[in-house]
Parts: C-alpha cells; structure tokens; sequence
C-alpha cells in the first residue's frame, strides 16, 4: 500500500475514533458529524429499546410503505446504532442496504426504499434533504420519515419542567442552526415542495410509562419509558450544558425532575411520533 494511501487512511480512522467526552458521557466528534445524542453504550441501549418500542408501533413491522417482496437497494438516513438496517437485511438478504451520515455522492433514481427517523435536531436544511431523497429515489420508489415530537404533553398541570425541556431543546436547535421544531405539517410541506405527490401521513400517540390501561399499549409504553429513562441525561448534558451553557448541576437537577415525572404513572406523559 503506498505510504499516501496509508497515511489517509489511518488519518480518517483516527477521525472516527475522535469522539467528545461530557462529565462521563461520550459524543461524535465535530469533524465527523455535528449529531447532538450520546454515542455511548448507554445510549445504544436506549436507541435499542426504541427500535423496538417503533417496531411494535407499526404491529411489529419495519416499514409501512408499499415496496414489495424484493427491493435492491435501501438507503438508512442516520444508521444509528444500525438495528433497524440489520433488520431489514435479514427480511431481505437480497437487497443492499446503504447508510447516508454525512455528504450524499449517490446517483439519481438509486434506491426503493429511503428510511429516515430521529434525525430531528441533526439537519440543518430539511427541504435539501427532501429533495435529494427525491433525487435519489427509483421511479415509483418510497421513503418514510418518522419524528418523535419534542412538545411532549402531561397529563398532570402542575407539573412544569416539561415544558421547560420542550424549550431548552428549542433553544439549543436554534443556536446550532439545527431545529427541533419539525412536525408533521413541516414535514409534508417539505416533501410535497420536492416533488413526492403520493404520500400517507399518520399520527401515533406514545404513552411513555405502564400507565395506560390498554394492554398493548402499555407494554409499548414500558419500552418507551425506558428510552426516555435511558436517555435524558445523554441528550441533556450536551445539548443543555454544552450548547446552552447550563453547570452540570444544573442539568443533573433539571435530568433528576424530568425522570421522576416520567416514571410516575400518574402524570400521564405521552407525545406524537
């Protein structure tokens, strides 16, 4: 191997392995995405626990869109921890699953299937991305994007910090010029203004916690609760401490409120997805 090949490559390996450490937690580095979560085992579990609590949300399948019994090419916006896409080649070994993470070199009309989900906060110009999903896709080709709604709801009104966090995470998206402000009246606006014209929008409402009483909810939002239990510091110590620049005792206090109110069933937290 020449010594310039080598020395590339050993440059762009060190540049993945860069990662950035808060108080404990770890988080990609600048160079290789500006990605606001936790990369640590801690959150992989939690992004884990999530695929299957969103895996059960579509009566345990891992899309909802029309693309038949042999798709070639599958494209994963944001692989994560890379469940969702292994999944997927094991219903459909046949197929290439490729992951998007960073700059986009694919050919127009490459893929079936385009996946996005929980990139909110992680892209800053949405309308781009729409159009190159819309670039990219096969004639007759499908994507599905899903976001959780940062807006969470209480059912209990004395409880307060909810809110607190709802506009803490709007503050941080703003200063990062990455917005967390994306609902489903943004998202279809930006599809339909890149071309898609067939399109099937759908709401789920997620109850995080055991306290729903029907019986397949529950167990879904038992799975939910756990990945937001899993989480909140992960998403806080960063976005909260680093971007807003709140102490870490701050944010410890601020994480501590928000896991009591999620794991009381009696608040009633759920949000859409």
């Amino acid at each position: 191997m020449p010594s310039s090949t080598r020395e590339s490559t050993a440059s762009i390996t060190s540049s993945i392995f860069e990662y950035r450490s808060v108080h404990g937690r770890t988080y990609q580095s600048s160079k290789t995405t500006e990605y606001w979560a936790s990369n640590d085992e801690k959150h992989i579990e939690s992004f884990d626990v999530a695929h299957q609590w969103m895996t059960m949300m579509l009566d345990d399948k891992l899309y909802a869109a029309p693309i038949g019994d042999n798709p070639q090419r599958i494209l994963d916006i944001g692989t994560g921890t890379g469940i969702w896409a292994i999944d997927m080649a094991d219903q459909f070994p046949s197929a290439e699953i490729d992951d998007a993470q960073l700059n986009w070199t694919f050919e127009p009309n490459s893929f079936d299937f385009i996946h996005v989900r929980f990139m909110h906060g992680a892209i800053d110009d949405w309308p781009r991305l729409y159009r190159q999903m819309y670039r990219c896709l096969k004639p007759g080709g499908w994507f599905r994007h899903m976001e959780p709604d940062i807006a969470a709801r209480c059912g209990n009104p004395k409880v307060r910090v909810w809110k607190q966090w709802t506009q803490l995470f709007y503050a941080a998206g703003e200063k990062l010029g990455r917005t967390f402000r994306l609902n489903n009246i943004r998202m279809e606006k930006a599809a339909r203004d890149a071309g898609f014209i067939d399109m099937t929008h759908r709401i789920f409402n997620i109850p995080y916690g055991h306290w729903t009483k029907d019986k397949e909810l529950k167990q879904l939002g038992q799975y939910a609760g756990l990945y937001l239990d899993l989480s909140l510091d992960g998403f806080a110590l960063f976005l909260i401490g680093e971007v807003l620049g709140w102490s870490f005792e701050e944010v410890e206090v601020l994480v501590a409120k928000m896991r009591a109110v999620v794991r009381n069933p009696n608040n009633w937290v759920n949000s859409d997805m």
